[in-house]
C-alpha cells in the first residue's frame, strides 16, 4: 500500500512537469506521465523509491554509480530531466566535511587526491579528450566550433591574455597533460616549466616533450606547487583548473606564492571554477556530495568575490576578469558524448563503476553550469613594479585581435 502511494506521487509529479521519463519498478510495472519517455530510471528494489519522493541529485548519481538504479537515455537527456525532476525538492543536509570544513590539504593528502582522479588511466581519458589532451574548458568563438577549436583557442587566449613574448620564462602550475606548456614553447618561443603531482600525466608529458623535440624549450617537474623555488622568479604564470584542489584555507598561501614566483611587473592568469554561493555548502543536494566522494576529494570552490579578495590581500593586482560558464558547459557535452561514443573500450579500461562515475560526473556537471549552479573564471592579476606599473594594454583589444 506504501509502495503504491509513492509510485503515485511520483507518476503526479511527471505529470504537473510534463516530464519524458518512465519510472521501471523492480517487478517491472512502469510509472510515467503523459509524454514518450526519452529517459527510464530503473529501480532495483522498493528501498530505490525514496530516491524519487524527495529527489537528491547527489543521491541518484551515487545509486547509479552502485548499481541500485540505471538510467537508460543519452547523458545530456538524463541530466536535464532529472534536473528538472529534481527542481523544488528539499535540499539534502550538508556533509559533515562541507559542514565543519575537516579537509586539510597536505601535500600527501593532495597527491592523493589528485592520483584517484587523475590516475585513472591516461587511455580512458584520451577517448574523450581532443587530441592535445585538455582537461579544463574550452573556448568557443562560435556556436558549431569543435572540441579540438575550442581548445587551442583557450590555450592561444591564455597566452594572449599573458602577453607572452619570446625568451619568456613561463610556469604552469598545475600542466596536466602538457597542452598549455607545449602550445606556449611551441607558438609563443616561451621558456615553459610545467609541474604536477600525478605521475600519469608527469610520465606523459616527458614523453611528449622528448618526441617533439622541445627539451629546450619545456620542462616539466613532479612538483607540488609549495616547493617550487622563489629564487628563479617567472615572467607569466599560469594555473589551469587547479586552484579548485588547493582549499579555501590554503588560497592565501597558494596566492602568496604565486606573487613570491612572479618578476616585479609579471602577470598570472588564474583560471578555476567558483561556487555560485558565498558558502560552498548552501546548496547541498545538487551533486556537491557526489563529486567530493567519487570525482575530486578534497575539492573546494569558493565564491569568486572571495578569489578576489585574496588575490589583493596577496598583493596581485587583479586586472581582468571574463566568466566561461557557457564555454564549460558546452566543453562537458562535447565530453560525455566522447565518453558515451566509447562507452565499450570505456569499460574495458576502467571497469563498470568508473565509467558511470564519468558519465554522471559530467552530465551533472554540464547541466550545473548550464544553470548557474557553478562558475568558472579567468582572472588576470599582476604583482606591479613599487612604483605601481603593470605593463598591461589600456584596453582588451590586444586578447581578441587577429593573428
Amino acid at each position: 500500500m506504501f509502495e503504491k502511494q509513492i509510485a503515485g506521487q511520483i507518476e503526479r509529479r511527471l505529470r504537473e512537469k510534463a516530464l519524458p521519463i518512465s519510472v521501471r519498478l523492480w517487478d517491472e510495472r512502469e510509472v510515467k506521465g503523459t509524454l514518450a519517455p526519452k529517459v527510464t530510471v530503473s529501480l532495483r528494489s522498493p528501498t530505490q523509491l525514496g530516491l524519487l519522493l524527495n529527489p537528491n541529485l547527489s543521491k541518484i548519481a551515487e545509486s547509479y554509480v552502485e548499481q541500485q538504479i540505471d538510467l537508460d537515455g543519452q547523458a545530456r537527456d538524463i541530466a536535464t530531466l532529472l534536473a528538472e525532476y529534481l527542481s523544488g525538492g528539499e535540499p539534502a543536509a550538508p556533509t559533515l566535511s562541507e559542514k565543519f570544513g575537516w579537509r586539510r590539504h597536505t601535500k600527501q593528502s593532495d597527491k592523493q587526491a589528485i592520483a584517484s582522479h587523475y590516475d585513472v588511466s591516461n587511455e580512458f581519458f584520451f577517448l574523450w579528450l581532443d587530441k592535445r589532451r585538455v582537461y579544463s574548458c574550452a573556448y568557443f568563438h562560435k556556436e558549431h566550433d569543435t572540441l579540438e577549436q575550442a581548445q587551442e583557442q583557450k590555450l592561444d587566449h591564455i597566452c594572449r591574455k599573458l602577453l607572452l613574448k619570446p625568451g619568456e620564462r613561463f610556469l604552469d602550475i598545475g600542466c596536466g597533460w602538457g597542452g598549455l606548456v607545449m602550445w606556449a614553447a611551441e607558438k609563443y618561443q616561451v621558456q615553459a616549466t610545467g609541474i604536477t603531482i600525478s605521475e600519469n600525466q608527469y610520465a606523459y608529458v616527458t614523453e611528449q616533450v622528448r618526441q617533439r623535440g622541445l627539451q629546450q624549450w619545456v620542462q616539466v617537474r613532479l612538483m607540488d606547487y609549495r616547493d617550487l623555488p622563489e629564487s628563479e622568479p617567472f615572467d607569466k604564470i599560469a594555473s589551469v583548473g587547479m586552484f579548485e584542489h588547493v582549499g579555501i584555507a590554503n588560497l592565501p598561501v597558494y596566492f602568496r606564492k604565486i606573487y613570491s614566483l612572479l618578476k616585479p611587473g609579471g602577470l598570472v592568469m588564474n583560471h578555476g571554477i567558483t561556487s555560485e554561493t558565498f558558502d560552498d555548502d548552501e546548496n547541498p543536494g545538487r551533486g556537491r556530495e557526489f563529486i567530493d566522494r567519487y570525482v575530486f576529494p578534497d575539492g573546494e570552490l569558493a565564491h569568486i568575490s572571495k578569489v578576489i579578495e585574496l588575490m589583493s590581500r596577496e598583493k596581485l593586482e587583479v586586472r581582468d576578469m571574463e566568466s566561461l560558464r557557457p564555454h564549460y558547459a558546452k566543453t562537458l557535452w562535447h565530453w560525455v558524448e566522447r565518453l558515451e561514443a566509447n562507452q565499450g573500450v570505456a569499460r574495458d579500461l576502467v571497469g563498470e563503476k568508473k565509467y558511470r562515475i564519468w558519465r554522471a560526473y559530467m552530465a551533472g556537471f554540464a547541466v550545473a553550469f548550464e544553470r548557474g549552479w557553478d562558475c568558472i573564471y579567468q582572472i588576470l592579476a599582476g604583482r606591479p613594479h613599487e612604483n605601481g606599473a603593470l605593463p598591461i594594454p589600456l584596453t582588451r583589444d590586444y586578447m581578441y585581435r587577429s593573428r
